[in-house]
């Protein structure tokens, strides 16, 4: 499930960290916990197994300056929107918007902070609504928020890959068979026909760095791409993963896709 969220300040050009994924996903746990305190455990501690979280949100969408010797993106008005996705059944619909509607959210790092009131969560139509769930679907997907690749470093961390080295798409599609077998078993997840494929588009492959945790101890980096668009032909259900539940690694902040 798909949704659009309205963000509103009462603040005046309200400031937030340049790095605010970490941060947002961190308030959007929050009103998860306060909505459902089950639930939020469940994705913040074990997930679906391996780990995963089964939701991710988008960029913001919002016109801002980005002071970046200070880190911090100053917003032109007091309203920013973004897209987040869950992969719950359709049942659960009510049971977002109602997680969502009149909540504050605070983005802050150590140095920013900008408190917002939910204005309106919208539901977003389901590009793949007609067709079947085991029907094999062929669809142009294109990020909204960038998508990490990469693979297990020594070091404990990742080796991150761009969209021209062969390993990122292995890498995707390893990800994602992942996320198969955590939802539908092992079994179901090596048979699954899973063609990915990129295609450029006319700008060239825009790199993103972001930092988590920044100015703590445990500040890190994660290296993601955008600028591009992904050709994939699936199963409905499968590719339904892919849109609710982002590609790639760090889909609690990253991995956006949507029907192009």
């Amino acid at each position: 499930m798909n949704f659009k969220v309205t963000l509103y300040s009462t603040e005046s050009n309200p400031c937030i960290p340049v790095n605010y994924q970490y941060p947002m996903s961190a308030a959007l746990y929050r009103v998860i916990a306060k909505g459902d305190a089950g639930y939020a455990a469940f994705l913040h501690g074990t997930g679906y197994g391996k780990g995963f979280k089964f939701f991710t949100f988008s960029q913001i969408d919002c016109p801002f300056n980005i002071n970046k010797e200070e880190k911090y993106m100053k917003l032109r008005g007091n309203e920013l929107s973004f897209r987040i996705s869950f992969h719950l059944p359709e049942a659960m619909e009510n049971f977002i918007k109602g997680l969502f509607q009149s909540e504050r959210i605070d983005i802050a790092d150590k140095k920013y902070r900008a408190s917002f009131v939910v204005k309106s969560v919208e539901r977003l139509p389901d590009p793949l609504q007609t067709r079947k769930e085991n029907e094999i679907v062929s669809v142009i997907l294109k990020p909204n928020s960038m998508i990490v690749s990469g693979i297990p470093a020594e070091n404990g961390k990742y080796e991150y890959l761009s969209p021209d080295d062969p390993r990122f798409v292995e890498s995707l599609i390893y990800n994602w068979r992942s996320k198969i077998a955590t939802c539908y078993g092992e079994n179901t997840a090596q048979s699954a026909i899973l063609l990915l494929e990129i295609l450029p588009i006319k700008m060239a492959f825009k790199p993103r760095l972001i930092t988590i945790k920044a100015d703590t101890p445990e500040e890190s980096k994660v290296r993601g791409w955008l600028n591009f668009e992904l050709k994939v032909i699936a199963e409905k259900r499968f590719i339904e993963l892919l849109l609710n539940a982002g590609v790639g690694l760090y889909n609690p902040m990253c991995g956006g896709v949507e029907v192009v």
